[in-house]
């Protein structure tokens, strides 16, 4: 894809931690389209109690999966804007990857997320990422 002249992210070399965050974010996305289809096909298959309650919930996990992947694209483009709600997402899935991982004891699904969460943060906030995101105006 050619560079606008205008961009002022031409030239501006994307640092590892930007690549390693755009890649986690880009993993979530990915999940959260895998559970809208596990979700899907419950429901097809099923016999849910609430119809527009399963229905909600495919909605809201499509809706996150868009979110993310529209975030992991920002950020991969240098756009410091797209932080923010990467940074919102993550604290927001913190408590729910506890409460998974600790109190309904699914320990194989909130660990992961818990980890993922605490690496993307670490990352967007780490030196290299923070050099280039705070000086590239959008």
């Amino acid at each position: 894809m050619p560079q606008d002249p205008g961009d002022a992210t031409a030239g501006v070399e994307v640092p590892k931690e930007i690549r390693n965050a755009t890649l986690l974010i880009a993993l979530e996305a990915l999940g959260l389209l895998g559970a809208a289809g596990v979700l899907l096909v419950k429901l097809v298959t099923g016999h849910p109690a609430k119809v527009w309650g399963a229905i909600a919930e495919i909605a809201f996990a499509l809706a996150g999966a868009v979110l993310l992947a529209l975030c992991a694209r920002g950020i991969w483009q240098l756009r410091s804007a797209a932080r923010t709600p990467i940074v919102f997402i993550q604290l927001l899935s913190l408590p729910v990857a506890f409460d998974l991982a600790f109190q309904a004891g699914l320990v194989a699904y909130g660990i992961p997320m818990l980890v993922v969460a605490l690496t993307v943060l670490y990352l967007l906030f780490s030196p290299g990422a923070r050099l280039v995101l705070d000086r590239v105006p959008d």
